[in-house]
């Protein structure tokens, strides 16, 4: 956990991501990067120095099966309130629209119902589990389907919802999430979605592996450029939480 801490405090000293007296409601799909971001942060209340609260918030899809008593279980162990929202979104996307691609849509509509969770719960700030690789795919999906260079911001302000979204974990490498959540034995729900591992960005992620194996420096390279702000700006640390809504919807996270 180490590690996993340290990369949190550096984004967080480096994104202003969290502030005392803030309301953070994070996201559990219960996915291994969702669960162990709840677990971290849990942590990093204690020894920080801030007073924030946490609120965990899962959103039901409305595909079976799909058990969160093992996210409520933990929850209970750590101190944090747990909400379930049930939604239709899977029945909008695959009954209703028949969407062919249908994790972009999937993605913002999950977004825009979390969002709505976190407020109607009275917190300031949404708390996502991406990570390194996640923000180095979004990259390299900007690049390949846009024509463009960017990615998520770590700490986006979204002014016409008033909240903030963070992504405290974009420092940590995923073989750090798979190696902690095995470790700590956190309680990983399969996702029922049909879709799941049949995207465009399991596209990136093969190719981000066979580009790794030729050049190992690689995601560290990209990691680097994320943050060299003086030629780039992708991550510029001055934009921290005044990044505006429509960069937001517009990331390709998802798809």
């Amino acid at each position: 956990m180490k590690t996993v801490l340290g990369c949190i405090r550096k984004a967080d000293a480096d994104f202003d991501l969290i502030a005392p007296g803030d309301r953070v409601a994070v996201g559990v799909s219960g996915g291994k990067d969702s669960l162990l971001l709840l677990y971290a942060l849990s942590l990093y209340r204690k020894f920080s120095g801030k007073d924030f609260s946490l609120q965990a918030i899962t959103l039901k899809m409305g595909l079976e099966p799909f058990d969160v008593s093992p996210i409520r279980a933990l929850c209970e162990t750590i101190d944090v309130p747990y909400t379930v929202i049930e939604t239709e979104i899977a029945k909008v996307i695959f009954d209703i629209r028949k969407e062919s691609n249908p994790c972009a849509l999937c993605a913002k509509m999950r977004r825009g119902a979390l969002n709505d969770a976190a407020i109607a719960a009275g917190c300031n700030k949404v708390a996502l589990g991406h990570h390194r690789e996640d923000a180095i795919e979004t990259l390299l999906m900007s690049l390949i389907f846009e024509g463009r260079l960017h990615t998520f911001h770590p700490n986006t302000y979204l002014s016409r919802r008033q909240i903030a979204v963070i992504r405290p974990m974009v420092y940590l490498p995923e073989k750090h999430v798979i190696h902690v959540v095995k470790s700590l034995g956190l309680p990983v729900v399969h996702n029922p979605c049909p879709a799941d591992g049949n995207s465009k960005r399991e596209e990136m992620k093969e190719l981000l592996r066979t580009l790794s194996k030729a050049y190992p420096q690689l995601k560290e390279y990209m990691l680097s450029a994320l943050q060299n702000t003086a030629q780039y700006g992708l991550w510029d640390q001055k934009q921290a939480g005044r990044a505006p809504a429509e960069q937001e919807a517009r990331s390709p996270k998802d798809a």
